[in-house]
């Protein structure tokens, strides 16, 4: 199996997953929070898809779905474009109340836009450096497989606030 197919695998798992949690899921559950600092799954999805938009648009060398495709105005948060929800506060948290299908929608978009991305990158791309401002520089896999991490890290958090509310 080559890089690029494994990681178009753990993309597809999220996004898989991504619909499966928000299945049989209200506008009450999905912004429900279990104390006032903790995250909503609202929130999570908006902001795994943020990441994975920004960062992967970025070593893309193409504008994030967020913008390009209208998706800051569908969504309607009240947050600059640039932000993808890294630092937030519990009162910016509880501000995403974007809808399941909104939020699948967007995360589509954005897992269209990543594949697109992996169909072309040959076993050697995954070596290129992407980020100088770390010691090592990452690497175009490094940084790929952050974002897959970070976005597993997230769904794990999301189903888990299912189960407890639903």
């Amino acid at each position: 199996m080559k890089a690029n197919e494994i990681l178009i695998d753990g993309f597809g798992r999220v996004q898989e997953q991504v619909h499966d949690v928000v299945k049989g899921l209200d506008d009450k559950v999905l912004t429900a929070r279990p104390s006032e600092t903790t995250n909503s799954i609202a929130w999570l999805l908006w902001h795994l898809t943020r990441i994975q938009d920004d960062h992967v648009s970025e070593v893309a060398g193409h504008e994030q779905a967020y913008t390009a495709d209208g998706w800051h105005e569908r969504l309607g948060v009240p947050f600059d474009t640039a932000d993808t929800g890294y630092g937030h506060t519990p009162e910016q948290v509880g501000q995403v109340t974007a809808s399941a299908e909104s939020l699948v929608g967007y995360y589509d978009a954005v897992h269209q836009q990543t594949l697109e991305f992996l169909r072309l990158q040959a076993d050697s791309d995954f070596d290129r450096i992407v980020d100088t401002r770390w010691d090592p520089p990452v690497t175009l896999g490094a940084r790929l497989v952050s974002v897959l991490d970070d976005d597993a890290e997230h769904m794990g958090q999301a189903a888990y606030l299912k189960g407890l509310f639903s």
